[in-house]
């Protein structure tokens, strides 16, 4: 079997997990690595030497992986500032590029973006994992069949505690710590933006065209250092600029609404909230369930409980086929096997030279969600209008059905 020769820039938490995914896959293997602290580099580079028997590229510098094209890809899982510009390098190299999901810092880096990609057309991906969530994908085949009608609404959210890894950020050396200090937006809306948007067919004859956005105070991180000795003092009484909690709200071209949370920084469970509405019925992750128009008495309507989690009864008829296949394979990989699936779809993508399903027009979208938000909370919850990355192309584009087979 053909092998793709990847490089891997960024070896924190995030980075260095996908190392060892890596080395558990049959179509790459890891021939380059980078990160600015050598300590990372070096532990990385030890497992890969481990289990392949081969020593890889190692170095500080992502501009060496570029100019030594010692590698047919890169995936670039550094922190979020870092994203567009190593993005950049990579493609002006003719050199593939996976990036890792994250908040842009303006919109003219997202346009910057899709200009070096249509200048250079060195192909690009946007990994958001959650698109090949097996419940996200089930909703999707749910509306391609129509199931649920004309889709008129959805929602989502990030909602994760985080507390403990913003408030170590130093001691971890975990970027976001300088964001929630000195940023308030929707830092991180690609989680449950990105699915959404495959069902709403961004890109693929709509686009969302406007949002608003409202922040609370903070507060969180404020209480959480104070009830915490562990954690550093300056904390308690810092003066965080990201609000706890931030909502969005996007009108799409289509007529359609979305709305978005982040929820970070306040004691809670996890969820991303997905919820897709439509004219014949709709599914929600909080519950997990399915609500389908005249297919239960109205007794159920008032009292649900009976159908809380009733989303496990839809997974035989409704599972997408590539969840099918990835059942009967095996699932494999973390956050419940999405992580093996988008990134095998990257690897055989690349060496097979199709197409990629999430491209550079999803991942301006995506990312520009977080300066346009900022925008918005810093005028009074005003308006913004979201750019047509496409330059209309969003109008006539075609393929959204065979983008997830």
């Amino acid at each position: 079997m053909e092998k793709l020769k990847l490089g891997v820039i960024g070896l924190g938490a995030r980075g260095g997990y996908l190392v060892d995914l890596f080395l558990t896959m049959d179509n790459v293997t890891v021939t380059a690595l980078c990160d600015v602290y050598e300590d990372r580099v070096k532990s990385c580079s030890e497992r890969v030497e481990a289990a392949c028997g081969a020593k890889p590229f190692e170095t500080v510098d992502y501009r060496e992986i570029a100019a030594k094209k010692v590698c047919d890809a890169v995936v670039i899982a550094s922190s979020w500032e870092d994203h567009v510009e190593i993005s950049v390098c990579f493609m002006e190299a003719g050199i593939p590029v996976g990036l890792e999901v994250g908040g842009a810092y303006s919109v003219e880096d997202c346009f910057r973006l899709v200009r070096t990609y249509e200048k250079t057309r060195t192909p690009f991906m946007f990994l958001e994992n959650c698109c090949y969530g097996r419940t996200e994908l089930m909703v999707l085949n749910m509306v391609q069949q129509g199931v649920l009608g004309d889709i008129v609404h959805a929602g989502g959210g990030y909602m994760h505690d985080l507390r403990t890894e913003v408030l170590f950020g130093r001691e971890n050396r975990h970027y976001r710590l300088n964001n929630y200090i000195n940023r308030n937006c929707h830092n991180y809306p690609t989680h449950d933006l990105g699915p959404i948007g495959v069902i709403l067919d961004f890109n693929y004859g709509n686009r969302p065209v406007y949002l608003t956005s409202i922040s609370s105070r903070a507060a969180g991180l404020n209480a959480y250092a104070k009830e915490h000795p562990e954690v550093n003092p300056e904390f308690r009484d810092l003066a965080f600029k990201q609000g706890d909690v931030v909502v969005t709200s996007i009108m799409c071209a289509n007529g359609a609404t979305v709305t978005l949370k982040l929820d970070t920084t306040l004691p809670r469970p996890y969820s991303r909230g997905f919820t897709i509405q439509g004219t014949k019925g709709m599914y929600q992750e909080d519950g997990n369930y399915v609500f389908i128009d005249g297919k239960y008495p109205e007794e159920l309507h008032w009292n649900w409980s009976p159908e809380w989690n009733n989303a496990k009864k839809y997974e035989e008829e409704y599972d997408h086929p590539i969840w099918k296949r990835f059942l009967t394979e095996g699932v494999r990989g973390g956050h419940g096997g999405m992580d093996y699936l988008i990134y095998n779809e990257f690897f055989e993508d690349t060496l097979l030279g199709k197409p990629y399903p999430i491209d550079v027009y999803d991942a301006a979208i995506l990312m520009a969600i977080t300066p346009i938000s900022a925008e918005s909370i810093a005028k009074g919850s005003a308006p913004i209008e979201i750019p047509d990355f496409t330059a209309g192309a969003w109008k006539t584009r075609k393929g959204s059905a065979e983008r997830f087979v």
